[in-house]
């Protein structure tokens, strides 16, 4: 979905729009997600300290055992796609995962996704994108690189 069409080349199932949710979630890119990649994913939301540690890794096992539909653990591509699939709206929906990914994305949590956000996400991610690739998603989300890119301009980056 990126402008090198880095993560679109990735893209091999039915439904494309949620590859890139799915490997942004997969942190250690294995093709899986574990209860580590959703710990690391969700330490980039900025959270309230009454937040408790043992809430989330109960939440993470929840999440886990909700789309693990093969029980071994993990959740692959296909459960991933299942569940959200089933959820009502999917990634076009005003919250859930991809208002997750957008918490995580925009480091200064000023609402928006500044070219110093997408560029930083990219590089900690493990996705090389040039400047003009940058600059190229901006505009794909209907921003521009003084304000950045708002939500639904993410979820335009991402296709949904």
């Amino acid at each position: 979905m990126c402008p090198s069409g880095r993560l679109a080349s990735s893209t091999t199932a039915s439904n494309p729009d949620f590859r890139p949710a799915f490997e942004i979630i997969d942190a250690d890119r294995d093709g899986k997600i574990s209860s580590d990649d959703l710990r690391a994913f969700y330490a980039g939301i900025p959270r309230s300290s009454s937040d408790k540690d043992e809430d989330e890794m109960m939440m993470i096992g929840t999440m886990i055992s909700v789309a693990d539909a093969n029980k071994d653990g993990f959740v692959e591509f296909d459960e991933f796609e299942k569940v959200l699939e089933a959820a009502p709206r999917g990634c076009r929906s005003g919250d859930g995962l991809m208002r997750d990914v957008f918490k995580v994305m925009d480091k200064d949590g000023d609402g928006r996704l500044s070219y110093g956000d997408l560029k930083s996400y990219m590089e900690s991610a493990g996705l090389a994108a040039n400047d003009d690739e940058i600059k190229a998603m901006i505009r794909l989300g209907g921003g521009d690189l003084n304000g950045g890119v708002s939500f639904d301009g993410l979820l335009k980056i991402f296709g949904c």
